[in-house]
């Protein structure tokens, strides 16, 4: 039975598909970080149009990096099992094919195997597409909490500077349409400040609430035991 063709060039390809999908950010370009610590003014007039870098807000929102860090995470999962069963694949393969070259399999048992392997690799591919979907819906819901969070703050900011419109200038998760602006008109420090201003807020708070919780059960059993 001659050499029988086995389909394997898709097991690298999926292999770094996987940690590949997660791409959201840009580099900073240069400007000082702004940090929750901050009070940042804006030199932006009442009823200005102004605009802010969006790559650099997400680049620098405390709860952007936060969540994709828990993204990652699970990405990192998805690429080791993935390795892990193509690497078991290409084994299997590489031996069914050492042994046909070598002549020692009867023309069935080689046709059983053949068979057996086409079946793994239907199942690996299947199995590799599977995930990567699951990770462009976790890339999907990562980007869309990430807009959700940025838009609530931005119609907060607004009712306290009254500007008549604020432009995002570059992004994926908001519309894009500034190709240039005046610096003095970009917000981008005052509003990575708020959201992360903001988000240290509501960390603390759900630690409180965590504690508050954790000393009610603590009494509870106390009386309990009491009792």
């Amino acid at each position: 039975m001659k050499q029988t063709p086995l389909i394997l060039s898709i097991l690298s390809l999926v292999a770094v598909a996987a940690l590949g999908i997660l791409q959201l950010t840009g580099n900073s370009n240069g400007k000082k970080k702004a940090t929750s610590a901050e009070v940042v003014e804006t030199s932006a007039k009442e009823g200005a149009i102004v605009w802010f870098d969006l790559d650099r807000v997400i680049d620098e929102y405390d709860m952007a990096n936060d969540l994709r860090s828990v993204v990652e995470t699970k990405i990192q999962g998805i690429q080791e099992e993935i390795n892990r069963r193509g690497n078991k694949l290409q084994s299997d393969a590489k031996k069914f094919q050492s042994d046909l070259d070598k002549g020692i399999l009867i023309r069935s048992v080689a046709e059983q195997r053949n068979a057996k392997l086409q079946e793994q690799q239907n199942s690996f591919n299947n199995f590799a597409a599977q995930k990567q979907q699951e990770i462009a819906e976790e890339q999907q819901v990562l980007m869309n909490q990430i807009g959700d969070a940025i838009k609530t703050f931005l119609d907060k900011f607004n009712e306290e500077h009254k500007f008549s419109m604020i432009i995002a200038n570059q992004g994926m998760v908001l519309p894009a349409p500034v190709a240039v602006g005046d610096p003095e008109l970009d917000v981008t420090d005052a509003i990575i400040a708020g959201l992360n201003e903001e988000y240290v807020k509501s960390k603390n708070k759900g630690s409180e609430t965590t504690t508050d919780t954790a000393a009610a059960t603590e009494g509870s059993d106390e009386t309990t035991k009491g009792e």
